[in-house]
């Protein structure tokens, strides 16, 4: 499989890198620069998985002499390994945070962390991103975490797996803020009601659905827990069912959760802790919809921003940020706990996983 990885590029990174991952073996290459840009930090694919969108910071407009926040489209060349640059917009506010692909791959929304910005942009057919069709400030009561939570901070986007309902974590909101979408016109309107709460101060940052769309996992950066919800996939509602640490009893150093993954057969949720650096395994009920924790493992490096299952989901890669690696990992089918393979692939400032295929 081909695997892209996005870093920031504040020291030694140039842009996006990429690597060859053995299936069979576990095995993985020496990494190549992909293509040159500046702190792509999330990627995400289209479907068909010939295009690639990157979130990040843009060259060409600068606003009061920063960078601009925005996406870049890409288009990929699987066989050799290489990003082609298609066109890029700015998406308002500096760094673009996150960003995905809706299913039918005509429309890719966009989070500002540091100016609350919501944006959605059409993609034509040849995979080029057209001007954003919907732009929304976030706005609302904040959460007590004053030096985090001094205003909205989106963080992520999650698709329901009908593809009808686009839901938003605000970290400085403790909200999770739910649009229906239309992807035809790259349109995201308020659904009513328009939000689910987390606990205060937990800080809502990435999120992910059950196959099934019944069940919503939220993971919270301040809080490290995770939030598991009902979802009425009717009527776009959350309905708060348990929340569950992602930290060993008694840990009292400072934490950011990051990531969260379903394991492909949604029988197992991960978890990462930036500060305790490490990976949190629990097992999923399908019928409660509830976690248990299974293990805590060291993530093998430092700062554990973002990690990613294999398809099918014999492996795990885990991007540590400030060890400037990507550790592998094997996934024990029975359990979901993980084993360190001793493979790493060094990456500078390494943090987002994306598999190709």
């Amino acid at each position: 499989m081909l695997v892209f990885i996005g870093t920031y590029t504040a020291s030694a990174s140039r842009g996006v890198y990429a690597f060859r991952f053995d299936l069979a073996t576990g095995q993985a290459s020496a990494p190549w620069l992909t293509v040159e840009t500046r702190s792509p930090t999330f990627l995400a694919l289209a479907p068909g998985q010939r295009r690639l969108y990157a979130t990040g910071e843009l060259r060409l407009e600068d606003v009061a002499g920063k960078p601009a926040g925005g996406v870049t489209a890409y288009a990929i060349d699987a066989e050799a390994g290489k990003l082609t640059e298609l066109n890029h917009k700015a998406t308002g506010g500096n760094a673009t945070t996150h960003g995905v692909v809706d299913a039918t791959g005509r429309t890719v929304i966009t989070v500002n962390y540091h100016a609350g910005y919501v944006c959605a942009l059409p993609i034509g057919p040849d995979g080029r991103l057209g001007d954003p069709a919907t732009l929304i400030e976030h706005r609302g009561p904040l959460g007590p975490n004053q030096a985090r939570q001094n205003t909205s901070h989106p963080h992520s986007t999650t698709l329901s797996p009908d593809n009808r309902f686009a839901l938003v974590c605000d970290l400085g909101l403790d909200r999770i803020l739910v649009y229906r979408l239309d992807p035809t016109k790259a349109a995201l309107t308020p659904n009513q009601p328009p939000f689910g709460t987390a606990p205060a101060g937990a800080g809502p940052r990435h999120s992910k659905f059950s196959k099934d769309g019944r069940f919503f996992y939220a993971l919270n950066e301040m809080g490290g827990t995770i939030c598991a919800y009902t979802f009425d996939a009717l009527h776009g509602i959350l309905g708060l069912r348990q929340t569950i640490s992602t930290l060993p009893a008694g840990f009292t150093g400072e934490n950011g959760a990051a990531e969260i993954r379903l394991h492909p057969n949604d029988r197992f949720v991960y978890a990462s802790n930036r500060g305790h650096d490490s990976l949190a395994v629990f097992a999923r009920d399908p019928e409660s919809g509830t976690l248990e924790l299974v293990e805590i493992v060291p993530c093998g490096g430092r700062h554990p921003r973002n990690f990613a299952l294999t398809p099918d989901g014999r492996w795990l890669l885990c991007a540590n940020r400030e060890s400037d690696n990507v550790v592998i990992f094997k996934v024990d089918p029975a359990s979901g706990g993980l084993t360190p393979t001793g493979g790493v692939v060094s990456v500078p400032e390494a943090v987002c996983v994306l598999f190709l295929g």
